[in-house]
């Protein structure tokens, strides 16, 4: 079984003294930053302040930093910047300006897992990920909750790097609801895994394909959307809350004994071959080195495929029927 930690496991004055430079104020970073500076820590901000979020962050009164103004004047940096650009950022702004015993920190394993930034040996490296969202981490700490976080050591050169992960856990709410120790390798293929495989890649290409076998079949596009797409948040929320059983519990029995018996034909040996298949390509580096060339060529696989959805029947139908349902709170990409 994992190892959890809560608030009564946290040495606080693990961060005491100390800077923390967030580095991107994304999605996580904006999080990480307001709850740090809420407990009661030192913070600074590095990102473009001629950006959407550099224009956020001023609007919740940082005064921004350049990468390597922040990464100079912080003992821990975070690093919440999208994994293809992280190591550039690394080598450019980073890596010049890191001191003995600073403290590099990650909310994903990609870049270090995968060899892209080489710390060097007198840092510790640490990974502290929330299972959710930004938005979700900054509105469960306003409640005084928290969304649970992973935390991991990949370099332990001063020997508190699991002190400093918690506390900076604990800063940021993860405590709160509780704190697993994983390792930089094991996030990272999971979370590689869960969604290529189920969350974002294998439940995308079901709806999808659920919505053209009921066109296909003569069935209007707007009840097949409502069927393959609108309702399943229903079912993901079941989930969320009780897990399967819960699920199966909730709904008809007509709905729970076409599920059983229907559901593996769909999600079949073949099915679970290509997951392997997918498991393996991830440990291997395979997708890493795909994805990081992609990269290098302006993505054209990935904006083909934006197009090819923004344009598909399903997102057409789904765009119109979403604005009959402001309860839903549409949004447009």
């Amino acid at each position: 079984m994992a190892t959890m930690y809560y608030e009564s496991d946290v040495d606080k004055s693990s961060l005491e003294g100390k800077t923390i430079a967030i580095i991107g104020y994304g999605s996580q970073g904006h999080a990480h930053a307001l709850n740090l500076r809420e407990s009661g820590h030192n913070v600074i901000v590095a990102q473009r302040p001629d950006s959407a979020n550099g224009r956020l962050a001023q609007e919740h009164g940082w005064q921004l930093h350049s990468v390597s103004e922040a990464a100079a004047k912080a003992q821990i940096i975070q690093i919440l910047l999208p994994d293809q650009v992280q190591a550039k950022v690394y080598k450019e702004d980073i890596a010049p300006n890191l001191q003995d015993n600073d403290v590099l920190m990650f909310a994903h394993g990609f870049n270090i897992h995968f060899n892209q930034i080489l710390p060097p040996k007198n840092v510790d490296v640490i990974m502290v990920a929330p299972k959710g969202p930004g938005h979700l981490v900054r509105s469960e700490y306003e409640k005084g909750a928290g969304v649970a976080n992973l935390i991991a050591i990949y370099q332990d050169h001063s020997g508190n790097a699991k002190k400093l992960a918690l506390a900076y856990a604990h800063g940021i709410g993860g405590t709160r609801a509780g704190v697993i120790e994983t390792t930089f390798k094991e996030e990272t293929e999971t979370d590689l895994f869960g969604e290529q495989a189920v969350l974002c890649g294998g439940a995308s290409e079901l709806v999808r394909a659920g919505f053209q076998t009921m066109v296909d079949a003569g069935y209007q596009p707007e009840i097949a959307y409502f069927e393959v797409l609108h309702e399943l948040k229903l079912i993901v929320d079941l989930f969320y809350q009780g897990g399967l059983s819960y699920m199966n519990y909730s709904v008809s029995d007509t709905a729970e004994y076409g599920g059983h018996t229907r559901g593996p034909r769909v999600v079949n040996e073949t099915s679970r071959q290509a997951m392997r298949e997918i498991m393996e390509e991830i440990q291997n580096g395979s997708f890493a080195r795909e994805w990081l060339c992609e990269n290098l060529v302006n993505q054209p696989v990935l904006r083909k495929m934006r197009e090819r959805d923004h344009d598909s029947q399903l997102e057409t139908v789904g765009r119109k029927l979403r604005k009959m349902m402001p309860f839903v709170n549409p949004k447009e990409v």
